[in-house]
């Protein structure tokens, strides 16, 4: 039956990914992409180290009479507070930049200014326009798509590169990593870099013009990948969570928030009660997939982690009525809210559906072609 129930036999991914697939082990396909991934872009040991020196010559040779050499993203949490702990051991000169979107935790304003204060660091934050981004955040939610991070992360990203091409700098250097950030299905979230999606998706349902909120269009996209290099660090080191967060503790004071990406209010509340209970998605399976893959969690703690409320039922309550208030709506439009039928990034214009186009498909063979003529 295309509808029946089965889980990894490797990680703890399930068919709550509609687009899975499972081999004749009835490993899924996410482990699969996990080891290709491992092999390809993580380097480790020597060969890291090696691989991680020439990065960081670079990076200094490109940054050569300039106030800054890189630009890191911080958002408070372990992997971004690692790279600015990692960078400033290397001996670069980075600029940090946090996107300020209205959801930051007291602790993660406190992680934040000790940990840059401690690695004397400078900070820019970009404080969003709150009415905006209100707007913007209410109109996903009504869009009934299970994208409602997307805006953030599109706003980080752009904003990270747009202040890298401001001061002249070509390298950009942010804590993603195969390790401990794989198992991402792409029905549960996608559109990150998709300012279609997003801007169609608020043309629908908000009403506040988006005049500030940095976004990236297309052409841009693609400009900046063309004149930028995106370091994604952690894939050079031998990265273990746990281990970076002790590290963090001893050496800058930092606290751990009790989950991954709890650093954000509306994140917490989002991944821990709204996808869950109104999709079906459990981002934990993703984080304990990846790590159980990394060998930091076996498989029995992951589904024994499951069976628990991704975090407590009073701070759940505590949260919603938060996150209510903030976004000024009433309980009962949450309820609606949660109530309206599920649809999918493919139910908006993007530019993804563009990019499935035949015409499109055809454009692109066509330059394969000639690249390879030409090679």
């Amino acid at each position: 039956m295309a509808n029946e129930y089965q889980i990894c036999s490797r990680c703890v991914m399930d068919t709550t990914d509609p687009d899975i697939v499972f081999d004749g082990f009835g490993v899924c396909h996410h482990c699969r992409a996990y080891d290709a991934a491992i092999r390809s872009r993580v380097f480790t040991g020597e060969t890291g180290r090696r691989a991680l020196l020439r990065l960081v010559e670079t990076v200094r040779q490109s940054g050569r009479g300039k106030d800054y050499d890189c630009v890191i993203g911080v958002s408070g949490g372990v992997d971004s507070t690692y790279v600015a702990y990692k960078v400033k051991e290397l001996g670069l000169r980075p600029l940090a930049v946090h996107l300020d979107n209205g959801w930051d935790s007291e602790l993660a304003v406190k992680n934040i200014e000790q940990t840059l204060t401690r690695l004397k660091i400078d900070l820019y934050t970009h404080v969003i326009d709150w009415e905006e981004f209100r707007d913007l955040q209410l109109a996903f939610l009504k869009a009934s798509t299970p994208d409602s991070e997307i805006p953030t992360d599109h706003a980080i990203v752009s904003l990270m590169r747009q202040t890298a091409a401001r001061l002249g700098l070509s390298h950009v250097i942010f804590g993603c990593n195969v390790r401990s950030e794989s198992h991402l299905p792409p029905a549960w979230s996608q559109g990150h870099w998709d300012w279609r999606y997003i801007k169609s998706v608020h043309e629908r349902f908000g009403t506040v013009p988006l005049r500030t909120f940095p976004h990236t269009h297309l052409i841009a996209h693609y400009r900046y990948r063309m004149n930028q290099q995106w370091i994604d660090i952690l894939n050079y080191l031998d990265y273990v969570k746990d281990e970076a967060k002790i590290l963090l503790i001893h050496e800058l004071g930092w606290r751990d928030y009790g989950g991954k990406h709890f650093e954000s209010i509306y994140t917490r509340f989002y991944q821990g009660c709204i996808l869950p209970k109104k999709f079906g998605y459990d981002k934990r399976r993703t984080h304990f997939s990846s790590l159980i893959c990394s060998g930091e969690m076996t498989r029995a703690q992951g589904l024994e982690a499951l069976r628990d409320e991704p975090y407590p039922l009073d701070q759940q309550l505590a949260d919603r009525e938060y996150v209510t208030k903030k976004l000024g709506i009433t309980s009962e439009t949450f309820d609606e809210i949660m109530h309206l039928p599920p649809r999918s990034y493919w139910d908006y214009p993007s530019y993804g559906r563009w990019l499935r186009t035949p015409a499109y498909r055809w454009g692109q063979s066509l330059y394969r072609l000639l690249k390879l003529r030409t090679a």
